[in-house]
């Protein structure tokens, strides 16, 4: 029996390739399917995800200097106004366990805590001339000051932080409009104007503008006291103005700073006798601080766009071929196997075996069978008298 059907070979052969071929249709359709649903998901969930402020967040430090300030030092008691260079250190220090335990009710998983210190010291002898420090909770997302009560600003003034508006990044997705930034001097936002898009190493940067109008300054009784001994001894009061003007180069993907310059302008003007200028600098960052800050901002806006973007594309694409690739093989496949189907019916029908292997002949006829269908020549008179 085997021998005798050794010809059916070639078609279980290409049946089972049919079969194979729609097996691996099967098989891509569903890998497809499942490409094309994580290039929707990337978008929308995983997106979100990156596009705002982890918890364990790298502590970061950006320095920013001033070649050829006028500034007030005051040592032992004695207030003068020098001149020189000076350099000014920002340190941002992400808190997670306190924003754990903290950053509760609305705030939960919507906010982070940092704590944020700064130093303008001397850059030849590295001696202080101001400093503060301060901890306040951020936004993950838009990056602006989040309403948070504990949040508190020791510069020596004795006022209350205030924290409201874009204090030490922009939002996640920078837009080309202007934003309130935060002045910590009069504890206000000012808003900062876009200006234009540029580039600072490479890196695409929208350049935000901010003009802080003149304003009055709190002075402790204790420091009017000293400057007034100093600049105007004829005075019995003065008013100590304030005004800056910043530039912000903010990568717009992340929000973050590639650089700034800030250059703030205090003046002292009693009630007597000529002004007297206490701080007239002009701050920018150092160019470690430029080259860190763009790679820093590049490489993570190139995450962002892979989720955002990129991925979503690659993935689809890749899915939707996947997809006509699997639907087109289950077809061919299944053309194949119904042809071969046919093909070995035909051939089993023509050609049926009997018990041996030996293919049946037709029946030879019978003498009944033959008298059943050959007429009878003769005539009436030759034939033989019916019974």
């Amino acid at each position: 029996m085997s021998s005798a059907l050794g010809w059916l070979a070639p078609f279980r052969l290409v049946i089972e390739g049919g079969a194979v071929k729609r097996i691996v249709g099967a098989m891509l359709f569903g890998l497809g399917v499942l490409l094309v649903v994580a290039a929707v998901g990337l978008p929308l969930y995983v997106a979100p995800a990156v596009s705002q402020l982890p918890y364990d967040l790298d502590r970061s430090e950006s320095v920013a200097e001033s070649a050829n300030a006028e500034f007030l030092q005051i040592k032992a008691g004695a207030a003068n106004v020098e001149r020189g260079g000076l350099r000014s250190t920002v340190e941002v220090v992400p808190q997670p366990k306190t924003t754990d335990e903290k950053m509760t009710g609305d705030l939960k998983g919507k906010a982070v805590v940092w704590d944020v210190f700064q130093s303008v010291r001397r850059m030849d002898n590295s001696e202080i001339i101001s400093e503060y420090s301060t901890e306040l909770a951020i936004d993950r997302v838009s990056g602006a000051a989040a309403k948070w009560d504990p949040a508190w600003l020791d510069d020596g003034t004795g006022q209350p932080a205030n924290y409201a508006g874009q204090v030490y990044k922009f939002p996640f997705g920078t837009e080309k409009k202007d934003y309130p930034v935060y002045d910590r001097e009069i504890r206000k936002t000012v808003p900062a104007q876009f200006k234009e898009v540029t580039e600072v190493r490479g890196v695409e940067a929208y350049r935000f503008e901010q003009t802080v109008p003149e304003s009055q300054l709190v002075l402790a009784e204790s420091n009017l006291k000293v400057l007034l001994a100093r600049f105007a001894p004829g005075a019995t009061t003065a008013r100590l103005m304030y005004t800056n003007t910043r530039s912000f180069w903010v990568e717009p993907v992340t929000g973050s700073y590639v650089d700034v310059r800030d250059q703030p302008r205090k003046v002292l003007v009693p009630d007597v006798g000529p002004p007297t200028v206490l701080l007239n600098a002009d701050f920018r960052y150092n160019e470690a601080t430029v080259i860190a800050s763009a790679e820093r901002a590049a490489d993570n806006a190139a995450s962002i766009k892979l989720v955002r973007l990129w991925g979503p594309i690659t993935l689809g694409l890749l899915g939707l071929l996947a997809i006509a690739g699997g639907v087109l093989l289950a077809l061919r496949g299944g053309v194949k196997r119904a042809d071969a189907e046919q093909v070995e019916d035909e051939r089993a029908g023509s050609h049926r075996a009997d018990d041996d292997g030996e293919v049946a002949q037709p029946d030879a006829p019978t003498a009944d069978s033959t008298e059943r269908t050959v007429p009878d020549q003769r005539s009436a008179a030759e034939r033989p008298a019916a019974l």
